[in-house]
């Protein structure tokens, strides 16, 4: 069975809907320090991301494979962090606003204290021109569900209002690549096709 070292409603959902027998063991890590650790040390969005993915896995000591994930937001190089307030949610909307960004959402999965499988998967975000007023709007309404994403949105409620193009894996935008991890539980025999 495998354990999915993550307290994310979404990322439970994804597996439960595909059918993937997992049970979860969330991971103790203190994510700003080792993100902001890995910023000094000169590291982008992706790497982070999948640093983070990796850390997560290792941490939890069960039998298995336990799958550890992490999500970047990256504009024009810059990691974008959830934000602590509504006016830094307005703030970083504002800034994405009208341009690209792209989302990094990493995977990886260990066994016996290692990694034997990783998948980073960057999908590229274009955001309309949105007025202050309805960026306002928007944060006020939806600041709870929005408060703990990178970027200050949700892609799944809402927020798809605020694009105009998405390029990529659906899956990766609410934070697991699932099909490449549908792929190595299958080669594994983990799960049938």
């Amino acid at each position: 069975m495998l354990i999915l070292a993550s307290t994310s409603e979404t990322r439970r959902m994804l597996l439960a809907n595909a059918a993937i027998p997992f049970e979860a063991c969330p991971s103790r890590v203190d994510e700003a320090l080792v993100r902001d650790a890995l910023l000094a040390e000169g590291h982008g969005p992706r790497e982070i991301a999948d640093a983070l993915a990796e850390m997560k896995a290792l941490r939890v000591r069960a039998p298995g494979l336990v799958l550890g994930c992490d999500q970047t937001a990256d504009h024009d190089g810059t990691l974008l962090s959830k934000p602590d307030t509504q006016e830094e949610a307005v703030a970083q909307l504002r800034r994405l606003s009208g341009g690209t960004h792209r989302l990094h959402s990493a995977a990886v999965v260990a066994e016996a204290g290692r990694p034997v499988w990783r998948h980073v998967a960057t999908v590229r975000m274009d955001m309309r021109l949105a007025s202050e007023a309805y960026l306002q709007d928007y944060v006020s309404r939806n600041w709870d569900e929005i408060r703990h994403s990178a970027g200050s949105y949700t892609l799944e409620g809402e927020g798809a209002r605020l694009f105009h193009r998405v390029e990529g894996d659906y899956f990766a935008v609410l934070g697991l690549p699932l099909l490449p991890l549908i792929d190595f539980l299958i080669t594994r025999g983990e799960i049938a096709a």
